[in-house]
């Protein structure tokens, strides 16, 4: 299984309104929205795609907001935080731009003897993380409305809450290219490739509640593979010990397989050579509505029982 999964490839979560969550993750966190599509298992709801200027692995946060959807439970069973990766000299930056718009936020805390973060929530209550590090070379991205020196640069991990650890870590580690990287407490962390951007960390909160899907909660966790042929050789794999994979669906910008890892969270496997350069050139990323080619028939339905959303980036000025 040497290098067929690289890393992390995306997050996707459910959102209730599409307007707030738009103004809440390109507009306060100041991540470039790459694309604006559909859910194309229910064409009547949005996909929002959010990353860097081009939306590469590891940096892609996405939603469905279903519009009223009630709120979820986080727990047991559920990727219960998504953390982004900021500069090390931009966490008082970021403290002061949360409180300037009234996001609460916890003081900075430490993490494993050298990593310094805040805890937040967005509108519907998803649990996010900004990390102040000197690890990530990567560039971030910025609208025009923060200092591109303090900008997020893409996921630095996330959090599994899980039963126990060792079902899971055993699949991360046996078919999934990871390692163990660190652990204290009852945290435990892995990664593929040892980068800010790739770290899994696995939560163990037997006490806990089981988790409950709804808004403010992630639906899965996307890991990424170099191309289709390496991802059915990853599918084989999983197959071979008994896991329940779907087969290869095509996502347009990426492929992807599915399945339920042993604490109840569902993985994708998704290809990395295809992107969201597929439909659009870089410079226009994310500013229209892009349908799959099986939908284009349908556009005007789709168009009408959309709710228009925009971006006013003057609201989030500093």
């Amino acid at each position: 299984m040497n290098h067929k999964i690289t890393g992390l490839h995306h997050v996707t979560a459910l959102s209730s309104d599409a307007q707030a969550n738009l103004n809440f993750y390109a507009g306060i966190l100041g991540l470039r929205m790459v694309k604006k599509t559909i859910n194309f298992d229910a064409p009547d709801v949005y996909h929002l795609y959010y990353g860097n200027e081009t939306g590469d692995p590891g940096t892609i946060m996405t939603f469905f907001p279903y519009q009223g959807l009630s709120r979820g439970r986080k727990g047991k069973g559920q990727l219960t935080i998504t953390s982004f990766s900021i500069p090390m000299n931009a966490l008082d930056y970021w403290i002061k731009r949360l409180k300037k718009f009234g996001i609460p936020h916890t003081t900075p805390q430490e993490r494993f003897d050298k990593e310094v973060f805040i805890y937040f929530e967005d509108n519907d209550g998803l649990g996010v993380e900004l990390v102040a590090n000197d690890m990530d070379e990567r560039a971030g991205f910025s609208y025009g409305q923060i200092p591109l020196e303090y900008a997020v640069k893409g996921f630095y991990g996330v959090t599994l809450a899980e039963e126990g650890y060792e079902r899971t870590a055993g699949l991360l580690i046996g078919k999934m290219n990871h390692q163990l990287v660190a652990e204290k407490g009852n945290v435990f962390r892995f990664s593929a490739s040892g980068k800010a951007g790739d770290f899994v960390d696995i939560n163990c909160t037997p006490d806990a509640l089981r988790g409950l899907g709804g808004s403010g909660t992630v639906h899965h966790l996307a890991f990424a593979t170099p191309d289709d042929k390496v991802q059915l050789e990853v599918r084989e794999n999983l197959l071979s010990v008994g896991y329940n994979v779907t087969p290869v669906m095509d996502r347009q910008y990426f492929h992807s397989i599915y399945f339920r890892e042993p604490g109840g969270v569902l993985f994708e496997v998704a290809t990395s050579d295809i992107g969201f350069t597929y439909d659009e050139p870089k410079e226009k990323l994310g500013e229209a509505l892009k349908l799959p080619l099986w939908e284009e028939p349908h556009r005007p339905e789709i168009e009408k029982g959309l709710k228009e959303i925009t971006l006013n980036i003057e609201k989030f000025m500093d």
